[in-house]
């Protein structure tokens, strides 16, 4: 049996609360220094809190700690780490291989460049129990890894934006802007615009967003991915906000809930108790570049978002007819709120945005009416007023179902715990008189003993043995019977989780100290798989699946268009720097360098 993990971001507590309320299995969040996203830091007193409340239904939180570090900054790091470990959190993820050494259960950032089997093979060696795979690899590439290292556990970015560059492997922002990328300072080069220039100097295409990619959706992937070998499923948004998280989040955990009761033989979900949601998710309603399912099942064309590196959001109809300057109609089936963000694209493929006043069924009186709305223009809306609304409200319950049997006893009553999520009952027996009822006892203990409030549990069905219903109990006597049997079952969830096998071994031992030096060369068999990195000229910024050559139509390889350009080809910032391209066929990539 194969635990499966729903892996979700937070930016703050408030966001990981809302993950695990909505279904999460894990959480990943910013420490106070040290992670890859450094405006998504958090309290050591927040993860805390974090801790104690996902422990609660056995999810787990791991700590971002995955930044190269300065070598003055290593002891701070192991100070951090130990102080994150003391208020409960579960795991590492980490870049700087000097962290290995920490003694702490370590999963290996997506930031370590993890393409390979050999990589993660050797990671493996080194302890670590978990690889947070490169987004780029395919299903047979995940596939071959897990066949190849199938003690190493594999994690997998399913939704949410993506880097253009291997993770890890790149160095634009760095080089432009004196802001590292591995040290969390992206600065978010690869969502510029840029001219496309070739050798001859012409101007191929002018102020694109050409290394802007759209996001990340393989929610209808999940299954391959599972069968493929990946146990934890990955949402990408340490900067996204609360209502990012319930919907993404909800709407991943019901597709894999669907997975795991088709195979309850195969599969099981690695933390405990049931949602109820009080609304419909919707991936298309949350920030999104339009999607792709990014190399899982090979090259696709329309990778690239060239017109825009903002949120268009859903598609919701087309412009039927233009009532200038009061209103516009809608063709389609979507409805509409007052306050509704919506966006198109003009005729020059500028994306932009209009605010709706007043609907009137597929009517809608935009705030200012943009001269650039034609009949048939696509629209899109990036901001769903009713759907904000409802993402504001109480949207999940998370609990763990018990059911109560009352009986009797020689002396009293005998209360008693049933789930389906710890294997044995959990009861308490309490002394009190066998008085018959003058008045019938069935509705007023039913809602005594299903008052649960304040506690991870909930019940929604009581069953009474030996006509428990129709004797009288004090109703105090029964509130303190009912708050002492929550108490047991809840030490008895504690000590169950307690028991489950960790799926993350038992850590990096402290002792161990791994040679990265020439000097004192380790065994041949711990010897770091050879990258790119390690020979990487100094003005290679970026190493890309991505290939500008086949987004356009123009790839050899591939059975493109013939080449009508003179190569190298270059991409040029509005202020004039130059990127040269290199197109590796070979590898199947793109590299950028420094011109």
């Amino acid at each position: 049996m194969r635990k499966l993990e729903l892996l979700a971001p937070a930016k703050n507590l408030e966001c990981g609360i809302a993950a695990i309320e909505h279904g999460a299995d894990a959480v990943y969040i910013g420490a106070p220094r040290f992670g890859a996203r450094s405006a998504a830091g958090n309290s050591v007193q927040d993860i805390e809190q974090l801790c104690l409340f996902a422990h609660r239904f056995g999810a787990k939180v791991y700590a971002t700690v995955n930044t190269l570090l300065r070598d003055d900054e290593v002891s701070d790091a192991f100070l951090l780490m130990d102080d994150l470990k003391l208020v409960g959190v579960d795991a590492f993820l980490i870049q700087d291989a000097r962290l290995l050494r920490s003694g702490f259960n370590i999963h290996a950032s997506t930031q370590t460049d993890n393409r390979t089997p050999e990589k993660v093979e050797w990671l493996g060696k080194m302890g670590i129990k978990r690889v947070v795979l490169a987004r780029e690899l395919s299903l047979d590439e995940i596939r071959d890894i897990h066949s190849r290292v199938p003690d190493v556990e594999l994690e997998a970015f399913v939704h949410g934006a993506l880097c253009v560059s291997y993770s890890g492997a790149c160095y634009a922002s760095e080089y432009c802007f004196k802001r590292s990328a591995n040290r969390g300072e992206c600065a978010q080069f690869c969502r510029m615009k840029f001219d496309l220039i070739d050798a001859n100097g012409e101007e191929l295409i002018h102020q694109r967003h050409l290394l802007s990619l759209k996001d990340m959706c393989r929610i209808d992937a999940l299954e391959e991915l599972a069968e493929a070998g990946i146990v934890s499923f990955k949402i990408e948004g340490r900067l996204k906000d609360v209502d990012y998280v319930k919907n993404v989040v909800s709407a991943y955990r019901r597709r894999l809930d669907k997975i795991i009761a088709k195979y309850p033989q195969k599969y099981e979900r690695s933390s405990i108790g049931q949602v109820e949601y009080n609304f419909e998710p919707d991936v298309r309603k949350s920030f999104n570049r339009g999607f792709v399912s990014y190399f899982l099942h090979g090259r696709e064309t329309e990778m690239a978002s060239f017109f825009t590196p903002k949120s268009k959001g859903e598609f919701v109809g087309r412009v039927k007819e233009v009532n200038y300057p009061y209103s516009i109609t809608v063709s389609g089936t979507a409805t509409f709120a007052n306050g509704d963000g919506l966006c198109f694209f003009n005729s020059s493929n500028e994306l932009l945005g209009f605010r709706v006043n007043r609907v009137e069924g597929n009517r809608l009186f935009p705030h200012k009416m943009p001269k650039e709305l034609t009949s048939k223009t696509e629209l899109f809306r990036n901001e769903d007023t009713a759907f904000t609304r409802l993402l504001k409200g109480k949207t999940a319950v998370r609990s763990i179902p018990i059911k109560i049997i009352m009986g009797l006893t020689a002396t009293g009553f005998r209360l008693k715990a049933q789930s389906m999520e710890f294997r044995q009952p959990v009861s308490f027996d309490f002394e009190a008189a066998h008085e018959k009822a003058e008045k019938v006892q069935h509705d007023n203990l039913v809602e005594l003993l299903t008052k649960l409030g304040g506690t991870c549990l909930s019940c929604k069905e009581v069953l009474f043995e030996d006509d428990a219903d129709k004797y009288f109990v004090p109703r105090k006597l029964l509130s303190s019977a009912r708050r002492e049997l929550v108490c047991r079952v809840e030490d008895a969830i504690g000590e169950m989780l307690k028991a489950r096998p960790s799926e993350f071994g038992s850590g990096i031992d402290k002792d161990f100290e791994p040679d990265f030096t020439t000097k004192n060369k380790p065994k041949v068999e711990m010897e770091k798989p050879k990258t790119f990195l390690d020979s990487r000229p100094d003005d290679l910024l970026m190493q890309c699946r991505y290939c500008l050559r086949y987004e356009l139509g123009y790839c050899p390889k591939h059975g493109g268009h013939k080449i009508r350009w003179c190569e190298p080809l270059s991409l040029r910032l509005a202020d004039g720097r130059r990127f040269q391209l290199q197109f590796d066929c070979k590898q199947c990539q793109m590299n950028l360098y420094a011109k």
